[in-house]
Protein backbone atom coordinates (compact mmCIF):
# COMPACT_ATOMS: atom_id res chain seq x y z
CA UNK A 1 0.00 0.00 0.00
CA UNK A 2 1.22 3.51 -0.80
CA UNK A 3 0.64 6.35 1.65
CA UNK A 4 0.63 10.10 0.98
CA UNK A 5 0.55 12.45 3.95
CA UNK A 6 -0.47 16.10 3.69
CA UNK A 7 -1.75 19.00 5.73
CA UNK A 8 1.34 20.09 7.59
CA UNK A 9 2.38 23.70 7.95
CA UNK A 10 3.27 26.54 10.28
CA UNK A 11 0.87 27.35 13.10
CA UNK A 12 1.02 29.40 16.27
CA UNK A 13 0.97 27.72 19.66
CA UNK A 14 -2.59 26.99 20.69
CA UNK A 15 -3.70 26.59 17.11
CA UNK A 16 -4.95 23.60 15.16
CA UNK A 17 -4.03 21.57 12.09
CA UNK A 18 -5.53 18.52 10.44
CA UNK A 19 -3.26 16.04 8.75
CA UNK A 20 -4.51 13.65 6.10
CA UNK A 21 -3.02 10.44 4.78
CA UNK A 22 -4.40 8.99 1.56
CA UNK A 23 -3.81 5.32 0.84
CA UNK A 24 -3.72 3.54 -2.49
CA UNK A 25 -2.79 0.17 -3.86
CA UNK A 26 -4.15 -1.97 -1.07
CA UNK A 27 -7.25 -2.87 0.89
CA UNK A 28 -7.25 0.12 3.20
CA UNK A 29 -9.85 -1.23 5.59
CA UNK A 30 -7.59 -4.21 6.32
CA UNK A 31 -4.90 -2.03 7.87
CA UNK A 32 -4.42 -0.63 11.31
CA UNK A 33 -3.25 2.94 10.75
CA UNK A 34 -0.88 4.96 12.85
CA UNK A 35 0.71 8.37 13.07
CA UNK A 36 4.28 8.87 14.21
CA UNK A 37 6.45 11.95 14.45
CA UNK A 38 10.12 12.73 14.43
CA UNK A 39 11.55 15.94 15.79
CA UNK A 40 14.94 17.14 14.64
CA UNK A 41 17.69 15.12 16.31
CA UNK A 42 15.26 12.75 17.99
CA UNK A 43 13.96 9.27 17.32
CA UNK A 44 10.66 8.67 15.60
CA UNK A 45 7.90 8.28 18.18
CA UNK A 46 4.38 6.94 18.25
CA UNK A 47 1.53 9.45 18.26
CA UNK A 48 -1.74 7.63 17.62
CA UNK A 49 -3.28 4.46 16.23
CA UNK A 50 -6.71 3.51 14.92
CA UNK A 51 -8.17 0.07 14.34
CA UNK A 52 -9.42 -1.33 11.04
CA UNK A 53 -12.98 -0.17 11.51
CA UNK A 54 -12.15 2.96 13.48
CA UNK A 55 -13.81 1.81 16.66
CA UNK A 56 -10.63 1.63 18.70
CA UNK A 57 -8.00 4.33 19.11
CA UNK A 58 -4.88 4.72 21.18
CA UNK A 59 -2.74 7.78 21.89
CA UNK A 60 0.61 8.67 23.28
CA UNK A 61 0.28 10.37 26.66
CA UNK A 62 1.86 13.52 25.24
CA UNK A 63 -1.04 14.11 22.82
CA UNK A 64 -3.97 12.55 24.65
CA UNK A 65 -6.87 14.98 24.89
CA UNK A 66 -5.44 17.25 22.19
CA UNK A 67 -5.13 15.02 19.11
CA UNK A 68 -7.81 12.88 17.50
CA UNK A 69 -7.18 10.14 14.95
CA UNK A 70 -9.99 9.09 12.62
CA UNK A 71 -10.43 7.29 9.33
CA UNK A 72 -12.80 7.21 6.39
CA UNK A 73 -12.58 3.80 4.78
CA UNK A 74 -14.76 4.94 1.87
CA UNK A 75 -12.11 7.56 1.03
CA UNK A 76 -9.09 5.41 1.96
CA UNK A 77 -7.92 8.20 4.24
CA UNK A 78 -6.81 8.55 7.83
CA UNK A 79 -6.75 11.89 9.63
CA UNK A 80 -5.02 13.43 12.61
CA UNK A 81 -6.79 16.42 14.08
CA UNK A 82 -4.33 18.35 16.23
CA UNK A 83 -5.63 20.98 18.63
CA UNK A 84 -3.97 23.10 21.31
CA UNK A 85 -0.66 22.71 19.56
CA UNK A 86 2.54 23.28 21.50
CA UNK A 87 6.05 24.07 20.35
CA UNK A 88 7.09 20.57 21.38
CA UNK A 89 4.71 19.16 18.76
CA UNK A 90 7.03 20.49 16.06
CA UNK A 91 8.16 17.50 13.99
CA UNK A 92 7.80 15.67 10.73
CA UNK A 93 4.63 13.61 10.96
CA UNK A 94 4.40 10.23 9.26
CA UNK A 95 1.43 8.00 8.64
CA UNK A 96 1.95 4.27 8.64
CA UNK A 97 0.03 1.07 8.03
CA UNK A 98 0.20 -2.42 9.43
CA UNK A 99 -1.78 -5.65 9.22
CA UNK A 100 -0.95 -6.25 12.88
CA UNK A 101 -1.08 -3.65 15.64
CA UNK A 102 1.31 -1.89 17.96
CA UNK A 103 2.93 1.35 19.00
CA UNK A 104 6.46 0.61 17.88
CA UNK A 105 7.59 1.85 14.51
CA UNK A 106 8.84 -1.70 13.89
CA UNK A 107 5.24 -2.91 14.01
CA UNK A 108 4.44 -0.95 10.84
CA UNK A 109 5.24 -2.10 7.32
CA UNK A 110 4.25 0.84 5.13
CA UNK A 111 5.11 4.50 5.56
CA UNK A 112 4.16 7.79 4.00
CA UNK A 113 6.72 10.42 3.09
CA UNK A 114 6.07 12.71 6.07
CA UNK A 115 4.68 16.20 6.42
CA UNK A 116 6.31 18.99 8.43
CA UNK A 117 4.43 20.57 11.32
CA UNK A 118 6.00 23.64 12.88
CA UNK A 119 4.47 25.27 15.94
CA UNK A 120 5.72 28.75 16.76
CA UNK A 121 5.61 29.97 20.33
Amino acid sequence: VQLQASGGGLVQAGGSLRLSCAASGGTFRSYVMGWFRQASGKEREFVAQISWGGGSTYYADSVKGRFTISRDNAKNTVYLQMNSLKSEDTAVYYCAATLRSGTSLYDYDYWGQGTQVTVSS
